[in-house]
């Protein structure tokens, strides 16, 4: 990222389809170069959201600017061919007339490429997306994963000054989509560009983006980096859309020691899986055990709930068997879902204090979330956008 001003500004914006908002008042700002990903479940506004930025839905209040240009306002509208962005959509959309190469070639042309340094191009950009051999076909004689590796290329050959991506790879297997997003990569970073990402897939959007906006039902829940939106987020439906959780019960006397913010917060913490060891004080059974392949999922009934423990490799517990467990961090969070703080507010951090290990008395699970020592901003930059 860079010191630049916003590669886009959302201010008020609101969208509605018929007496439906879809968009409420929504206020959002994207820095030069930086990749945001817009998660949310379906149905939470993100598609809309993105059509409205490339210009294909006119506001119904609200400021859309890219760069330093109003796009859309109250007496404003750019068309959206002149917005100069690269929109990548949740279907791949292509002309039926056009074959493979020709597709990717119109946006060279448009920007005054001749025609054989804009086709000599795209057979380049193909090829690196493995679509070489499709370069004479029509869209009808593609399947789903091809068209929209066809759709993806069209949009990197527009050399725009912002990306839309939506779902990108929703139609990829695991291989081609860690191939799409290492040409998203390289282009976006040759370009300077920054970069919308809308997913409802956790682990993409921990994974591309410097920043995470969680969008429901058309409002910013919570915005932060990835780390901040994993380790704290601020109610128990944007912690189960951000990884997997196990919420374990703190309000009883009976587990006091789970701290005064763990009740504050209605008596109940958030433990990720990778927050378990599975050696400790903690006397728990194990319920069910799930080989994935490079890590096991144990769900371990422990006092104040269940949770979710993973383990590299082949299972090293059966169903059944006592195992102590230690929890190393939790987040005191609220137990029924609501808006939440204003976007872009972080909860104070917490791990688990110093009598997380130490024997569990009288069914009491020794946590202690009211300790904090997260230090949140130090947070790598690593990015496949």
């Amino acid at each position: 990222m860079t010191n630049a001003g916003p590669a886009l500004r959302l201010s008020g914006l609101s969208v509605a389809y018929g007496e439906v908002n879809v968009l409420a008042a929504l206020d959002l700002e994207l820095g030069a170069g930086e990749v945001m990903a817009l998660l949310g479940s379906s149905g939470s506004g993100k598609t809309t959201l993105l059509h409205t930025v490339a210009g294909f839905i006119e506001p119904d209040s609200g400021v859309v600017t890219i760069g330093d240009r109003v796009v859309a306002g109250p007496g404003h509208w750019v068309a959206p061919e002149d917005r100069r962005v690269g929109l990548v959509f949740q279907g791949a959309a292509l002309w039926p007339h056009l074959s493979v190469l020709d597709t990717v070639a119109y946006p060279l042309r448009r920007r005054g490429t001749s025609k054989a340094v804009s086709r000599k191009e795209a057979g380049a950009l193909l090829e690196r997306l493995g679509l070489s051999l499709l370069a004479d076909r029509l869209p009808a004689q593609l399947s789903g994963g091809e068209q929209q590796r066809v759709g993806l290329a069209r949009a990197l050959a527009r050399d725009p000054a912002l990306f839309l991506f939506d779902e990108p790879t929703a139609h990829l297997d695991t291989h081609l989509r860690s191939v799409v997003l290492e040409e998203i990569a390289r282009r976006r970073e040759a370009l300077g560009a920054a970069a919308l990402y809308a997913t409802h897939n956790a682990a993409e959007a921990l994974a591309i983006a410097d920043r995470i906006a969680v969008l429901r039902r058309g409002q910013l829940v919570q915005v932060g980096t990835p780390q901040e939106l994993y380790e704290r987020p601020v109610d128990v439906e944007t912690a189960r859309l951000t990884g997997p959780a196990s919420f374990l019960d703190a309000s009883s006397p009976s587990r006091a020691g789970v701290g005064a913010a763990a009740g504050a917060a209605g008596g109940h913490v958030l433990v990720r899986p990778d927050w378990v060891r599975l050696e400790g004080d903690v006397q728990g059974v194990v319920e069910t055990v799930r080989y994935r392949g490079p890590h096991t999922d144990h769900v371990i009934s422990v006092p104040g709930g269940r949770l979710l423990a993973t383990s590299p490799g082949p299972p090293l517990l059966r169903a059944g068997e006592s195992v102590g467990v230690t929890v190393t961090q939790c987040w005191p969070i609220p137990v029924a879902p609501g808006p939440g703080p204003a976007a872009g507010a972080v909860p104070t951090p917490s791990r688990a204090g110093s009598r997380a290990g130490s024997p569990a008395e009288d069914g009491q699970l020794p946590l202690d979330c009211e300790k904090a020592d997260t230090d949140a901003s130090a947070v790598p930059v690593r990015r496949h956008l």
